[in-house]
């Protein structure tokens, strides 16, 4: 037990327990969210680049940018 709990505290402060926000181009074309607004896939956005989470990029039909894949 005390090794899981000493687990969860180093992925806790690594900040690697998730990937909650994401980024994705506010456009009628945009099909893709990635994890950093800096993301290569962003690049070409001439919209708005909007965060939200994972679970509601994928409620609205976005798929993992691939070249964070």
């Amino acid at each position: 037990m005390k090794n899981l709990i000493l687990f969860i505290l180093i992925l806790s402060a690594f900040g690697t327990t998730s990937k909650n926000e994401v980024y994705y181009c506010d456009s009628k074309g945009g099909k893709k969210y990635h994890y950093t607004k800096t993301c290569k896939g962003l690049s070409n956005c001439k919209h708005t680049i909007k965060e939200t989470t994972v679970s509601q990029a994928k409620t609205i039909g976005l798929t993992l940018c691939g070249w964070e894949d």
